[in-house]
């Protein structure tokens, strides 16, 4: 059986900050509560009982330095980053406080895109190439446990590439996913959106 963690980066600001839209576009560090919420990560996925098969994190720093810490935690060397676990492009929104993009785009234009995985207007995000990422991903044979370490935006389309949508498709940061995928291939989600 194969073992497939989606974890979240860690904060990458803190919570005194205006929230902003930080895609692809900006390439920014950890903050302290995200290195916290990285060595959280670290702690748990070091103490599982599981062989760690592959690390892989997006190209952003957030997402290797998250990565980073659980590979020191673990003992497992990081394997590279992979492009397909890079965030989406936020266009225009972009750097924008969250009210701002909230009001150029509408509530249900954000709803669609936390529910259903559905770009706004203007956003750059390739959806077909990112399900079929997944896809190959979870198609590969073997066994043991992946960590994947990427950006809500992408982490969304593991789902959707499963057929296995839920009410809402967000990781919180510092969050994990968990599938399973049998023998004949069938997945089962585990966990989504949980925090060690």
């Amino acid at each position: 059986m194969r073992r497939i963690f989606i974890i979240r980066h860690g904060n990458t600001f803190e919570s005194s900050a205006q929230a902003r839209r930080i895609g692809a576009g900006t390439d920014i560090p950890l903050v302290e509560s995200g290195r916290a919420q990285a060595d959280s990560l670290a702690t748990w996925f070091a103490a599982q009982d599981f062989p760690i098969r592959r690390l892989h994190s997006g190209p952003l720093r957030r997402a290797r330095e998250t990565a980073a810490a659980i590979a020191s935690a673990t003992g497992h060397p990081l394997d590279g980053p992979l492009p397909w676990l890079n965030e989406i492009d936020h266009g225009p929104d972009e750097g924008q406080p969250e009210s701002q993009v909230l009001a150029r785009l509408g509530a249900d234009a954000l709803t669609a895109w936390d529910e259903q995985g559905i770009a706004p207007k203007d956003w750059r995000v390739d959806a077909q190439s990112r399900i079929a990422a997944w896809k190959d991903w979870f198609a590969q044979e073997g066994e043991g446990t992946d960590l994947l370490v990427t950006s809500n935006g992408a982490a969304r389309f593991a789902l959707l590439a499963l057929g296995l949508p839920l009410k809402n498709l967000k990781l919180r940061t510092g969050a994990f996913g968990e599938l399973t995928i049998d023998e004949t291939g069938a997945p089962r989600l585990v966990h989504w959106d949980k925090r060690p």
